[in-house]
């Protein structure tokens, strides 16, 4: 992409060294539209996927204090998310026992999905705040997210596509059964 000339800036600013995406699709997003109302535990989907069954909450592996998830809204297949069952937002107000779980379910995770998907690398994260880019702000959450050589396209920015080669229940299945029993 070369940067527009002088004359096709048509007085948008002044000529710079970045190339831009423009992504207005985003703005529902950071103004919080379709996000739990309060953040109270009533309305938060981390507070209620653990009274789901495994299968629909797409909860795949459960812990003393912590579980693991699939994201609903996955940035890649196998996006995993690991979450305290208590509703808590900040990472440090997790008891010592959470940390704990919290830190050794994201290595399994990092693990279950290596031995399935044989992805070449991993994005981990916590968001902390909608500042940060918490999609959640109230419920603490760690992302494990798989990557691949060439996984970042063109087709969620040009297409408002997300290409997902496996059915979230199918690969809730697969993690499933992969992760150790206890």
């Amino acid at each position: 992409m070369t940067p527009p000339s002088e004359d096709e800036q048509d007085g948008v600013g002044e000529h710079d060294a970045f190339e831009r995406l423009w992504t207005p699709h985003r703005i529902v997003y950071i103004k919080g539209e379709g996000k739990p109302a309060t953040g109270d535990e009533a309305d938060c989907p981390f507070c209620l996927i653990p009274a789901m069954d495994d299968v629909e909450g797409l909860i795949v592996h459960r812990g003393e204090t912590a579980y693991a998830v699939l994201n609903l809204y996955p940035y890649n297949a196998g996006h995993l998310l690991v979450c305290p069952f208590r509703h808590v937002a900040d990472y440090t107000d997790l008891t010592a026992a959470e940390t704990a779980e919290v830190a050794a379910m994201t290595q399994q995770a990092m693990r279950t999905v290596r031995e399935v998907t044989s992805p070449q690398g991993f994005n981990l994260g916590m968001n902390q705040g909608n500042v940060a880019g918490a999609g959640i702000a109230a419920h603490l959450h760690q992302h494990v997210v798989p990557r691949w050589g060439g996984d970042a396209n063109f087709m969620p920015v040009i297409g408002q596509t997300k290409i997902m080669p496996q059915l979230l229940g199918e690969t809730r299945e697969l993690l499933a059964a992969a992760w150790p029993k206890e």
